[in-house]
């Protein structure tokens, strides 16, 4: 969707290192007007240097980036225009919460009106009004983390960058401010970068998703692209952790021209033995709420993982541990992946 829009932030022949040693290559990347782009993968993956990049706090090796039209490459940070919100927050603890929002606006030299206008637009929009002459520390952590949001909003800027600042949450937290933020993004419109290293986060909240291993961008996508059709066997298994398997070992279950395809757990069925195509035994079974998850050792040698949902019905729960059980998937699940490479 976003991607056939005018890009509002352009990455080409991008490369970054550190002490001569390169972590990143990001060859092109455009990134539209309003779109909320999510850029996963696991730690040292390049995707914090990235982000560190647009930001103006990393200079690139070569490449240039290209902010509404203009190359910003060579421009300092505090000259780019754009917002921050760090994984701690780094708010001042011996301000109030509207000094901190802003402060951003006093580095700039906004007037006195204009710049207390802005800080009660920015703590409305966040919905803490009522806490504009608190302490940093007299607030819980999604307080603090709206903040540093209201912070990095009020000083209007053309792209918002935010490096995994839902980390520091708890679980419950964490769901409730994905939600908030989806949703103050939306409302405004400010095209927004967003680093994690949490699939579930980058999937719930993202216009698309870039995908990063070892420096490069592995895949560029929307959620469900991503999800539904990875492109190489690393986003498959980093993305939902897929069942990766030779062709040879699901005869029946796979198409003939895949030499490697991917299964999600969810999408496989078990039973009694007999029932399916494949046969193994139950190595490991947990309860996680609203689901069942099982690990299936199978006679082929490949061990499976399943995901059964909690269902209240007499069929009852899923076989325990030391259990023979058939297994299958439909034709539709399986995902074949491309030429069965493994970039790793």
């Amino acid at each position: 969707m976003a991607a056939a829009l005018e890009p509002d932030l352009q990455l080409t022949g991008l490369t970054a290192g550190y002490d001569g040693h390169p972590v990143l290559d990001v060859p092109e990347l455009s990134i539209a007007k309003g779109e909320f782009l999510s850029i996963l993968g696991p730690s040292g993956c390049g995707k914090t240097t990235l982000l560190n990049c647009l930001a103006g706090f990393v200079h690139p090796t070569s490449g240039r980036i290209d902010l509404g039209g203009r190359d910003i490459s060579g421009v300092p940070a505090y000259k780019r225009g754009l917002g921050m919100v760090f994984q701690n927050y780094a708010l001042f603890p011996h301000m109030s919460v509207a000094d901190n929002v802003a402060y951003g606006l006093k580095v700039r030299k906004v007037g006195k009106a204009e710049r207390e206008e802005r800080v009660a637009e920015a703590l409305r929009l966040v919905g803490l009004e009522e806490y504009a002459h608190r302490r940093p520390r007299q607030m819980s952590g999604g307080q603090q983390q709206r903040v540093a949001v209201a912070r990095a909003l009020a000083i209007r800027p053309a792209v918002l960058l935010l490096d995994e600042p839902l980390s520091n949450l708890d679980a419950k937290l964490r769901r409730e401010m994905r939600v908030e933020l989806r949703t103050l993004q939306q409302r405004i419109g400010t095209t927004t970068v967003f680093v994690t290293h949490d699939q579930e986060e980058a999937l719930s909240m993202s216009d698309r998703i870039a995908v990063m291993n070892g420096g490069r961008i592995e895949q560029l996508g929307t959620p469900h692209e991503i999800y539904r059709a990875p492109a190489t066997r690393f986003v498959a298994e980093f993305i939902g952790a897929a069942n990766v398997l030779d062709a040879h070992t699901a005869p029946g279950l796979v198409p003939d021209t895949a030499a490697v395809v991917a299964v999600r757990p969810e999408r496989v069925r078990i039973g009694p033995t007999g029932q399916g195509r494949l046969t193994g035994t139950v190595t490991y079974r947990a309860f996680v709420g609203d689901a069942w998850q099982l690990r299936i050792s199978m006679k082929s040698g490949e061990t499976l993982s399943a995901e059964v949902p909690d269902v209240a019905t007499s069929a009852g729960d899923p076989p325990e541990v030391g259990a023979a059980v058939g297994v299958w998937w439909d034709p539709g699940d399986v995902i074949p992946l491309s030429d069965g490479r493994d970039p790793r």
